[in-house]
């Protein structure tokens, strides 16, 4: 229990948090190492995407279905475009989706969990509408979003958004029910700060260490959700890669060229393993006693 003492300048007591260094000390475990590297190794190689392959995505030849090569690692696709190019700039694509889709579902996500705080009626009406969502499979939810609104990254960027909140909103909204009740918080209640600034100075600090692990988990969801979107043809639509529109396309083909997929099986995969590494070196280090 947090001993509370009396402050003399008025001010509400501050609760000692531990910083952002414990992620960086998971970063420095063999696996959060591996994992960054990993990670920035993609990461990198996707940015340099243009200056790799400058000549772009989309360059035709007449090396239709021709299997691993010195001159095309992973082989070429129907009409002899470089199967490693276009993986890579699928890379790019998948990335970009990430980078964006995932600090905004959980920024949106933890300040509806934490609405109750300051205004109960509406945090009961938005953990409703979030248990609603929970309520639908997740493919299901991102197959009717695409009915509705098109194909096309920015619907993918909508469904992913819609289908993370509900993780983020719960995360956020436990923490709450956890922490509103306890001393450093009703002293500062009883001093008269403001409900805004004890939610972010003393709730949402509690919050953040399940909410950081849980975004990384989220990414590699985001990875395989986007794949399977595009897998049964409503994600990115060609002649833009993604990773699952390259196994969409692969897998109509497989029968002509069984190497067609393996490239973006390969990297997909490695983007989700750094993801998981670094999903358990941040897990291990958050909950270490």
């Amino acid at each position: 229990m947090v001993a509370i003492t009396a402050p003399t300048s008025g001010r509400a007591p501050r609760r000692l948090r531990p910083g952002a260094s414990r992620y960086l000390q998971a970063l420095r475990t063999p696996r959060g190492a591996a994992a960054t590297l990993l990670i920035v190794l993609l990461t990198a190689t996707a940015l340099l995407a243009p200056v790799i392959f400058p000549q772009g995505y989309d360059e035709q030849s007449a090396d239709a279905f021709q299997g691993f090569s010195a001159r095309h690692l992973f082989g070429t696709d129907e009409v002899g475009r470089d199967i490693l190019n276009r993986s890579v700039y699928g890379l790019r694509t998948d990335l970009i989706l990430v980078f964006i889709a995932v600090p905004v579902t959980m920024v949106i996500g933890t300040l509806l969990g934490l609405l109750g705080f300051v205004a109960g009626w509406l945090g009961s009406g938005v953990q409703r509408v979030l248990d609603i969502i929970v309520g639908f499979p997740g493919l299901i939810l991102g197959i009717s979003i695409v009915l509705v609104l098109g194909t096309g990254a920015t619907t993918i960027l909508v469904a992913v958004i819609i289908l993370g909140l509900p993780i983020f909103g719960r995360l956020a909204r436990s923490a709450l029910l956890s922490q509103q009740q306890r001393e450093y918080v009703l002293a500062a209640r009883t001093l008269g700060v403001s409900r805004w600034k004890i939610m972010i100075r003393h709730i949402l600090p509690n919050a953040v260490d399940p909410i950081i692990v849980a975004g990384s988990v989220f990414v590699v969801q985001t990875i395989f959700f986007e794949a399977s979107l595009s897998i049964v043809g409503l994600g990115i639509q060609p002649p833009e890669p993604s990773l699952g529109a390259l196994l969409n396309t692969g897998m109509r083909y497989i029968t002509h060229s069984p190497t067609y997929v393996i490239g973006p099986i390969v990297i997909l995969l490695l983007l989700a393993f750094g993801f998981s590494l670094l999903t358990d070196a941040l897990n291990e280090t958050v909950n270490r006693k």
